[in-house]
């Protein structure tokens, strides 16, 4: 039975955003404060940096707690959040397929509590509630976690790349009214990071 390793994930996404740290702030640049990038790397640092040898869902709940604790703006509590929702669902046990689908629903639902988004509003839910579906339907097909974080991930990225038309209704990019529309948004670009990072912790 193929289960995840959360520490490896954790690791991955800190590799995956520090290469695309300008990126991410690029994109920010345009409809943010310009930060992103800067603010998660120096986020995902913090939570590598504290990863030890516990049980799953502690280490879970570590890193939620880190990034709160480090990530300015919107980011730190949203990706706090979802990362500690994740853990409350998880529980004591190892993170096999199931174990990671209801915690990943956990944890967007956690995003969406603490952010108030909904489909279309130019957000990291954009990205991850696609992704979530895809990963519940999958599974519920019959597929392994590999295969299902793999329709996954490509969820994640044609929800993420299906921001760029859309104009923000959230966040600082709202303030932009129409001048939003036409810019990729920063934080679905970072939540198929976090995706992906968990299709490569299984390579």
């Amino acid at each position: 039975m193929t289960t995840l390793d959360p520490v490896r994930w954790l690791r991955e996404f800190a590799a995956l955003i520090d290469a695309n740290a300008a990126a991410l702030t690029e994109l920010d640049s345009a409809i943010g404060d310009a930060d992103h990038g800067s603010n998660m790397r120096r986020g995902t640092a913090a939570v590598v940096a504290a990863l030890d040898e516990s049980a799953p869902a502690e280490t879970l709940k570590q890193a939620g707690m880190t990034l709160i604790r480090s990530v300015g703006g919107a980011s730190g509590p949203l990706y706090g959040t979802f990362f500690l929702r994740f853990a409350a669902a998880v529980g004591a046990g190892e993170l096999d397929a199931a174990v990671f689908a209801k915690g990943f629903r956990a944890g967007l639902d956690g995003v969406v509590a603490r952010g108030k988004a909904e489909p279309g509003d130019k957000t990291m839910f954009d990205a991850l509630a696609p992704a979530a579906t895809a990963l519940d339907e999958s599974l519920a097909a019959g597929t392994d976690l590999p295969a299902a974080l793999t329709a996954a991930l490509a969820a994640a990225e044609a929800g993420r790349d299906a921001t760029i038309p859309l104009q923000a209704r959230k966040g600082r990019a709202a303030f932009l009214g129409e001048r939003s529309i036409g810019h990729q948004d920063p934080g679905a670009t970072s939540s198929v990071l976090l995706v992906r990072a968990a299709r490569q912790a299984l390579a």
